[in-house]
């Protein structure tokens, strides 16, 4: 979830910022259709962070009636369906304003919410909680739908209610949200814990003993550097970019994103303008008197192709935040958009192997080093109580 300015749906789009690297003539588009469809042949869509149960929250009263239909949001089935979506992790969340018992309640809202949608469209949608479940569910002609719990605010400090999120399917927690948490330091507030404190330690251990991810969407430098030296399995960005290709606080540095090879992680390359485009994320600042820039779909790709050259084809995803903010860079308006890029990317010379990798084979690969973990019953063995 990013911040929202704007009630209004309309698309933005932005000025093409720095070449990348010099590439081949591209692709013809026959062609490089030819190897997108390759490509999701090869491996699932997996996109790593959608807010539509928060919209669905906001809006609808959280119902899940009529979602079959065409709707004014990011969000609807039928263009799921056309963005060849096979998995999706919904994001449970509630804004870090909400604390202590409000904020786990509201974080089980979310989580029932996405189990209706699935009961309610259950010739669409299936709940998925390992590899093999998202295999499983590609293979009937369904989506899989796997939960993601944005920031720790949500446990109210409580290993317990991480323990029973975990049993309610929950794969992954991102560490903070736009504040630091009581253990961990946000990349958007003041550093108060110098990365993570001991306790935040401890939380890292006992989500890598629940086979649960640890997200570092959101969390400073310094906290992202804390969690690698501590882990023992790998991570995700849910909904990140470089900060190399656009300084945000919210994108990844270099330093980072060098050590997921080690770490076998994966980011998830998110849409939101103003990661994607400094010119945007100028006026986003600002008080917003002339029009918004506009943000280009091949923007994004430069940013998929530099976290590709700094952390290795194996290490990259796409996590969009569609339903998390209010405007998304042309073409990529909503959930149908991802054919666009990966044609984008195959275009620019990317095999269907490598569109595969990004698409979804990383983070199921990924999914697959923490299934077992996931699957345990070992809560005995467990060292943080309270």
């Amino acid at each position: 979830m990013s911040a929202r300015h704007n009630p209004s749906r309309t698309a933005a789009a932005a000025p093409a910022g720095t070449a990348a690297r010099h590439r081949a003539a591209p692709e013809p588009v026959d062609a490089a259709q030819a190897t997108v469809s390759a490509a999701l042949d090869l491996a699932p869509l997996i996109d790593g962070h959608n807010d539509w149960a928060w919209e669905c929250r906001e809006n609808r009263g959280y119902s899940v009636e009529g979602l079959d239909g065409h709707l004014d949001t990011d969000t609807d089935i039928a263009r799921l369906r056309a963005g060849r979506v096979s998995g999706q992790f919904w994001s449970v969340y509630v804004e870090d304003t909400l604390l202590g018992a409000d904020a786990v309640q509201g974080t089980l809202e979310q989580v029932d919410w996405v189990y209706r949608l699935v009961a309610r469209y259950p010739e669409t949608f299936v709940i998925a909680t390992s590899a093999a479940g998202v295999e499983g569910a590609r293979a009937s002609g369904r989506i899989a739908s796997l939960l993601g719990a944005e920031g720790a605010h949500s446990l109210n400090d409580s290993p317990a209610v991480l323990r029973m999120l975990a049993r309610l399917g929950v794969r992954y927690l991102t560490l903070t949200h736009v504040h630091n948490t009581s253990w961990a330091d946000s990349g958007t507030d003041e550093p108060v814990h110098n990365g993570l404190s001991p306790r935040g330690v401890e939380y890292i251990r006992e989500l890598n003993r629940l086979g649960m991810l640890v997200d570092l969407s959101h969390v400073s430098p310094a906290t992202a550097h804390a969690a690698l030296d501590v882990t023992t399995a790998p991570v995700i960005f849910s909904h990140s970019s470089c900060h190399a290709v656009t300084a945000n606080p919210r994108n990844v540095p270099d330093d980072v994103l060098a050590r997921l090879a080690d770490n076998d992680g994966v980011l998830m390359l998110t849409f939101v303008p103003q990661f994607v485009s400094a010119e945007y994320a100028d006026w986003f600042g600002g008080d917003k008197s002339t029009p918004a820039p506009r943000v280009t779909l091949a923007q994004v790709a430069d940013h998929v192709e530099h976290a590709r050259d700094v952390a290795g084809i194996r290490h990259i995803g796409l996590g969009g935040d569609f339903d998390g903010t209010d405007e998304f860079p042309e073409q990529l308006e909503g959930v149908d958009g991802y054919p666009a890029l990966l044609l984008e990317l195959a275009r620019r010379g990317w095999s269907a192997a490598e569109l595969a990798a990004l698409a979804g084979a990383n983070v199921l690969r990924v999914l697959r080093a923490t299934d077992a973990a996931f699957a345990g019953d070992d809560s005995a063995l467990t060292r943080l109580i309270r």
